[in-house]
This record gives C-alpha cells, sequence and structure tokens, in this order.
C-alpha cells in the first residue's frame, strides 16, 4: 500500500502543477501496458478530473486503451460534453457505463453488517458491483480519477464510491443511497467515516483488493477573486490516500455559520445540472445552514427534467419530494419504488421535510410540473432580475435592502450553521 503524492493545503494553488505531479507519481508505478482510465463525468467538471485523464493519456499514449466515465445512474455523456471536459482525447475511447445492464457482482456484504451499520433499520445484503470491463478487460492500471468533497450519500465524495457506485449497478446504488437516507444526511454530510463508506470499504477490503486501481484524488477551493483553486493532490492505492485528502476538503469545502440563513440563492450552471437529481445539490449542501422557515430559492435555468433515468424520472414525477415520513409510507406500499431505492432516497433528500421553503426556478419546467413534486415554482427571469448571478458574490449580499446569502456552484461546497453540528464537527 502506497501513497505516491500528498501535495496541498488551504493557501496552495497546484492548478499549474496537476501534470508534472501527475506524471511524476505515474512514473513510480513503472511499466503499464493497458491503462483504464475512471474519471467521473461532466456533473463534476470542476475537479480539474477533465485535465488529470488528458495527462495520464499523454503520458500512457497508446497504453491507455480505455476511459470509462463513472455515471452512475447519471445520463451518458454527449460528444459536446466530453470534449468540453477531456479536450483531445480521441473519442473511440471513451466506453459508456450502463448501470443496469454493464455489471457483476464480486460478492456481498452481509445484512448482518449492513444492519449494524443502519443501527437495525435495514436489513439487507448489500451487493459489490462493478463494470464489467474492470473486471475483465485484462488491465495491469486502472486510475480511479476524481475530487473529494462534501457529499449527501456518502459524506465525502470519491475514493472508492467511483468504482463501486460510479460503475456500480442498480441495487449497489440503489441500497447505498437508501442507506444514507435512513441513518440520515446531515448525520453523514463532510464526515469520511459513517455507515454507507463503512459498507464500501467492508466491499473494497473484500472483493477490490486484486484490482490494481491507483487513486488520483483532488481537493478545490474557491479563491478570493471567485475563481477555482487547486488546493490539494492526492494519489495512491489505499484509504490513507482517501483520508488526507477528506482532511484537507473539510478544511477547504466546508463552510460553519454563526448564525443561520434566512434566505439562499444557488445558481445552477446550465451546462453542469440539467435535472434535480442533480441541481438537488442546491438543496443537499445547504440544508444544515438553513434557518426553519428560511427561503431558498434555485435559479435552474438548464432544467428540463427531474431524474438523469426516464424510469427514475417517472418515479419523482409520481410521489414528489414529500419528506421522509411519506417516502418511507410510499416504499412500504408500493412495488415499484420498494425496487428503486435510490429514487426514493432521493426524495428523501430533495426535501425539505416541510422545515423551509424551496423555490425552483427551472429554464425548462413548468409551474405544473415544479409544483406537482412539492416544490414552490419561481419565475426563472423574474428571479434571475432581482437575484443576478453577474452582480452577486459568493456569501451574504444586500439586495434591495436584504440580506441574501448566495451560493454560485452548490456542488464545491457543505454549509452548516454552527449550532446543528455535533460529535465534535467544525
Amino acid at each position: 500500500m502506497s501513497i505516491y503524492c500528498a501535495a496541498g493545503n488551504i493557501d496552495q494553488d497546484l492548478s499549474a502543477q496537476l501534470q508534472p505531479l501527475l506524471t511524476e507519481s505515474l512514473a513510480k508505478l513503472g511499466e503499464r501496458r493497458r491503462v483504464l482510465v475512471v474519471p467521473p463525468d461532466h456533473s463534476r467538471i470542476h475537479s480539474r478530473a477533465g485535465d488529470l485523464t488528458r495527462y495520464a493519456w499523454e503520458y500512457y499514449g497508446e497504453q491507455t486503451q480505455a476511459v470509462l466515465p463513472s455515471l452512475g445512474t447519471h445520463a451518458p455523456m454527449s460528444t459536446a460534453q466530453i470534449a468540453r471536459m477531456f479536450g483531445a482525447i480521441p473519442s473511440e475511447l471513451f466506453k459508456v457505463h450502463n448501470w443496469r445492464t454493464d455489471v457483476e457482482t464480486l460478492g456481498e456484504v452481509p445484512a448482518e453488517y449492513v444492519r449494524e451499520q443502519s443501527e437495525g433499520k435495514l436489513d439487507f445484503t448489500w451487493p459489490a458491483q462493478v463494470n464489467r470491463l474492470i473486471t475483465r478487460g485484462g488491465f495491469d492500471l486502472i486510475l480511479s480519477i476524481g475530487q473529494v468533497v462534501p457529499h449527501e450519500v456518502i459524506g465525502m465524495a470519491n475514493y472508492n464510491k467511483n468504482i463501486l457506485i460510479g460503475t456500480g449497478g442498480r441495487e449497489a446504488i440503489n441500497r447505498s443511497h437508501y442507506l444514507g437516507a435512513v441513518y440520515g444526511m446531515e448525520r453523514i454530510m463532510g464526515r469520511a467515516e459513517n455507515p454507507v463508506r463503512n459498507v464500501l470499504n467492508y466491499a473494497s477490503d473484500h472483493f477490490l483488493r486484486e484490482l490494481p486501481i491507483v487513486y488520483v484524488l483532488t481537493v478545490i477551493g474557491r479563491k478570493n477573486d471567485g475563481g477555482l483553486a487547486v488546493r490539494g493532490l492526492f494519489i495512491g492505492d489505499d484509504a490513507e490516500c482517501f483520508h488526507r485528502a477528506a482532511a484537507l476538503s473539510k478544511k477547504v469545502n466546508f463552510e460553519v455559520m454563526d448564525a443561520p440563513i434566512r434566505k439562499a440563492v444557488v445558481y445552477l450552471d446550465p451546462q453542469e445540472f440539467h435535472s434535480t437529481w442533480l441541481g438537488n445539490k442546491a438543496i443537499y449542501r445547504t440544508r444544515m445552514a438553513l434557518a426553519d422557515d428560511a427561503e431558498l430559492i434555485i435559479l435552474a435555468p438548464g432544467v428540463e427534467k427531474f431524474g438523469e433515468d426516464a424510469a427514475i424520472d417517472g418515479l419523482i414525477r409520481k410521489y414528489g419530494y414529500r419528506g421522509t415520513p411519506a417516502t418511507l409510507e410510499a416504499v412500504r406500499a408500493n412495488e415499484e419504488l420498494t425496487n428503486d431505492l435510490s429514487a426514493a432516497a432521493h426524495l428523501i433528500h430533495g426535501s425539505s421535510e416541510g422545515r423551509f421553503a424551496i423555490r425552483y426556478c427551472p429554464g425548462h419546467l413548468s409551474k405544473r410540473e415544479i409544483e406537482g413534486v412539492g416544490y414552490e415554482f419561481g419565475d426563472l427571469q423574474e428571479m434571475l432580475w432581482h437575484y443576478d448571478p453577474k452582480k452577486l458574490r459568493d456569501g451574504y449580499n444586500s439586495v434591495e435592502s436584504e440580506e441574501v446569502f448566495y451560493v454560485s456552484n452548490p456542488g464545491l461546497g457543505l454549509w452548516a450553521y454552527r449550532g446543528t453540528l455535533n460529535d465534535g464537527q467544525r
């Protein structure tokens, strides 16, 4: 077990050093003949994984046999999205992960362990599933690339999640998401160790050890001028690499507020967010900072659907974001939701539980559609006039004598009111 790179701190910007740091680390691995790169998709474009994938391709040349974006349940990337994120890498190298058909199960985490981690709430096994290309492609190096940042399902994103969920199958994704939802999102977000991560770690220890996986993990922060900086780069083949990245991410990406936010405005970049499935990061990442009876306004010019997957889109439209009790009852009463627990988990995550108002301002969904899933509707053009993203800065702003907290990209951090935190978390 080795760490090949552990660079950065809260004040450093490694943006210009990414390629030499990666090249130096890859040289330590020795000769590799068949390389698979597993980066995230365009919904994590700010991770710099696109650049790192291209640098790896430039380093290995023809030894780079395939690039498999870890889509999870997301829609396949378009040709334009691939070009924007990965640049000159030949398009024929890119493979599409189908979470319903392309996987094999390597083993199962016992139900007893899942039951223990869920505090007795769940009683099922967890299948360790990966795309067949990973296990059957004959690769002597699998580069898993991505960003460590607070996450609503797994506490801190990436590491073995990129493989076991990003290239995982239906049951693995469904059950992991549901475990996180029933355990409690607020108890998980920003924590490197939690029940969902523990289940994935069990699977890694028992079923992934023979795979030649090396993790390339970035930590991205915002500069004073609003731009983005690479605060850390961690490369290694075990959990220590992840824990070092997570420790830095907690310092860089976790903003603790001294007072709860009364009104928040969150902007969703239309090139990044096309669905509430992705766009609800605006809710997940700010909920712990919002006051009771607060208003959350989501400016979503690119949002045109609810689910990335057509079947899940239909479930969201049918059952809506009604809160935990209503969702759990719907799971008990409806087989279609029981069979798609990731959708059920998403419905829980995307609800305010009646605690604050969510006003969605989509570019391509109607008032009827938005209100049909339980949100309040906001006219996008009217809201953009009042809350112009070009004029607002991240953090508190005064808009027409009203104090508004603005978030330009919810995927880059986690916000929480100090009074909501426990267990010694900041």
